[in-house]
C-alpha cells in the first residue's frame, strides 16, 4: 500500500470515528483517544488524547479508564498525578481490566502515590495473574512471586483473602473475557 493511499484511508478512519464519537459512542471516543496518542491520520496530541479518553472513561469504558490512568501516571497531556492515576486504574480493575490490576500492584510495590503495601500489591497482582494466559500468565506468576519473597506467610494469607472477596465482588466483564 502506498503512503499517500494510507493516509487517505486513516483520514476517512478518523472522520468516521469522530461521526460516532459525537454521538456518544465510547468505543470510538476511546479510538479517536489512540489515533491522537499515536498521531495516526491526525497530528499527534496528547491534549486530545486525554479529552477522548476521560469522554469514554466517564462512560464506564474500561480501556479508556486504563488510558486515562496511564496518562495520569506519566504526566502525559494532563499533570502527573499518581492519586488520580489510581482512581482511574482502580474503576478499570473494578472491572476486571487485566493491565490496570497490574498496574495497581506495581504501584502499591513502588509507593508511588499511595503507601507501599506488599499485601496490596500482591494482591493485584494475583488478580492480573488470574486473568492471564500463556507466556503472559508465567510472567504475571513470576511477578507476584517476587513480591511473595518480601511477605510474611500471614500476609501471603490475608491476600489470599482479600483476592478471593475481590474476586467475589467483581465478576469478569463480559467486555473483557
Amino acid at each position: 500500500m502506498t503512503h499517500g493511499f494510507q493516509t487517505v484511508i486513516d483520514a476517512l478512519g478518523v472522520r468516521l470515528y469522530r461521526v460516532a464519537a459525537n454521538h456518544g459512542n465510547a468505543d470510538a471516543q476511546r479510538s479517536l483517544g489512540i489515533i491522537y496518542d499515536t498521531g495516526r491520520g491526525v497530528p499527534q496530541d496528547d491534549a486530545e488524547a486525554v479529552r477522548w479518553f476521560r469522554l469514554a472513561a466517564d462512560q464506564g469504558h474500561a480501556d479508556a479508564q486504563f488510558n486515562l490512568g496511564f496518562r495520569y501516571d506519566l504526566g502525559r497531556g494532563v499533570p502527573q498525578d499518581y492519586v488520580e492515576a489510581m482512581r482511574w486504574y482502580r474503576l478499570a480493575a473494578d472491572q476486571g481490566h487485566a493491565n490496570a490490576l497490574k498496574n495497581l500492584g506495581t504501584t502499591y510495590l513502588s509507593g508511588d502515590g499511595v503507601p507501599q503495601d506488599y499485601v496490596q500489591a500482591h494482591m493485584w497482582y494475583s488478580l492480573w495473574a488470574s486473568r492471564q494466559t500463556g507466556d503472559f500468565s508465567d510472567n504475571a506468576l513470576v511477578t507476584r512471586d517476587i513480591v511473595a519473597g518480601l511477605m510474611t506467610p500471614t500476609q501471603i494469607a490475608e491476600v489470599q483473602r482479600l483476592a478471593h472477596e475481590w474476586d467475589a465482588a467483581h465478576p469478569l466483564s463480559p467486555r473483557l473475557r
